[in-house]
């Protein structure tokens, strides 16, 4: 309780702030001309629009040629998008700022950094954590990115190392030399943070099961009291993503399943993590909602976004996340239409028996959500997800189910987290589609709107 509660303290700070930057930017010339002057729906049709980015408008840095047509679509003759938009991205080695300029060059349209949702953006709420010593494993500016998201003790694995140089010695070159170097005694960890897939796996592999077997401290001998060891936060759960190779290449799911499988080895304990963050998890989509609210704001539109539309090419992350946040918006709706009916305002809730069927989700897969975010006003009623195949899904590697009742990875291996069910429903797609041109332009047909 505990947990949820600091959760949620962060949460409403985290919204707060947001809220107070929209406003600033309404009035501000800078950027609100990266939105339409279109006049506002009327009614229902009012969507937002969440992309991936690997696998659906690049592969690798080559950008997949669909997309540019894409975002030409999406804006008016000034440049100014037409509906929300928002990028959420399982990557994390890089700050928002450098994603948004990469993807401005690469579509040719302005990509501004609130529109940009990185795996470790939601870790701006985990406010519990910001003032402990925390090491952070990964590629890039960790250190700047952990800073960043309010983190204000940080170490990194390069740090640890330096501190204690004997501990990396798979590498032979990298063994100290001459003799044994003293140890610099550096302050106990008091939480690890999993940024995404490092590049010397071994070192960083080796150096976490160091501090979760020595309560953070890694100069002193491992103990198995040291359970429930300190806390774990992961972000970006992607086994596989798609880069320019013909084939999924490894993605930071695939050094959690390492992580998880040695310390199991060697403790004969289960890792534990105190959050998993990043798609399929539903404070994602959570944190990507408030953007895609923000954005309908600055557009000028009264009517609260009915309709989340999830454009991914992986069908554990995107459209198993798309789908479990469906759920999680239904569920929410059912809890307030309960709240209604009980105080005499409502009558009988038709969601009813579809949300009482559904499996409860677990902590994990909420990453931090609870009821409290269900409690919003604003919330959209659905989130539709829609596969493209130019990414990890292929229609040349697999056959499209004839009946809609069956699933796309339905009779194939487990591609999700250790700690996500396995429920074949949720890799069901609403629509699958060739690629990004083509989802967008079935999403604007389905609500109803010119796309020129």
């Amino acid at each position: 309780m505990q947990r949820i509660r600091s959760l949620n303290i962060g949460w409403q700070l985290l919204k707060s702030s947001c809220e107070v930057a929209a406003k600033q930017a309404n009035t501000s010339s800078l950027t609100s001309r990266n939105y339409s002057n279109l006049p506002p729906p009327q009614g229902p049709n009012s969507f937002g629009l969440l992309f991936d980015i690997d696998g659906v408008l690049v592969r690798g840095r080559t950008l997949i040629p669909a997309a540019k047509q894409c975002f030409r679509n999406l804006v008016d003759r000034n440049g100014k998008y037409k509906v929300p938009v928002v990028f959420v991205t399982n990557a994390g080695n890089c700050m928002r700022q450098t994603k948004a300029e990469h993807l401005s060059h690469l579509l040719e349209v302005e990509v501004s950094p609130d529109q940009v949702m990185l795996s470790h953006s939601p870790l701006r709420m985990f406010t519990q954590f910001h003032k402990m010593r925390v090491l952070v494993s990964g590629q890039g500016p960790v250190e700047e990115v952990a800073h960043n998201l309010g983190f204000q003790d940080v170490v990194t694995i390069d740090k640890l190392r330096e501190a204690y140089p004997i501990l990396d010695i798979v590498d032979h070159n990298r063994r100290p030399k001459d003799g044994i170097p003293p140890t610099k005694g550096l302050r106990p960890i008091d939480a690890v943070i999993l940024f995404g897939e490092p590049i010397r796996w071994e070192t960083n592999l080796q150096l976490i099961v160091d501090v979760l077997q020595t309560n953070g401290n890694p100069d002193t001998p491992w103990s198995s009291m040291h359970y429930p060891h300190i806390p774990v936060l992961a972000c970006n759960m992607d086994l596989l993503w798609m880069a320019e190779a013909k084939n999924p290449r490894f993605g930071h799911g695939m050094f959690l399943v390492c992580l998880e499988s040695l310390y199991k080895k060697v403790t004969g304990y289960d890792l534990k993590y105190e959050a998993l963050i990043g798609k399929p998890s539903v404070v994602t989509y959570n944190y990507a909602e408030l953007l895609i609210r923000q954005q309908a704001e600055r557009l000028g539109w009264s009517t609260p976004v009915k309709t989340l539309y999830a454009i991914g090419d992986n069908p554990m992350a995107d459209i198993y996340g798309a789908n479990l946040y469906n759920r999680y918006l239904q569920a929410s709706r059912h809890t307030k239409a309960q709240m209604q009916a009980k105080s005499g305002g409502g009558g009988a809730d038709p969601l009813a028996e579809t949300v009482d069927d559904a499996p409860k989700m677990t902590s994990a897969e909420l990453g931090g959500a609870s009821s409290a975010y269900g409690a919003e006003e604003d919330l959209p009623e659905r989130c539709s997800s829609i596969l493209v195949c130019t990414g990890v899904y292929s229609r040349d590697q697999q056959e499209l189910p004839s009946d809609t009742t069956q699933t796309v990875t339905e009779q194939h291996i487990f591609h999700g987290h250790r700690d996500f069910r396995f429920d074949p429903s949720l890799t069901q797609p609403s629509f699958i589609v060739q690629d990004v041109k083509e989802a967008v332009e079935m999403v604007f047909q389905e609500e109803g709107w010119p796309l020129e």
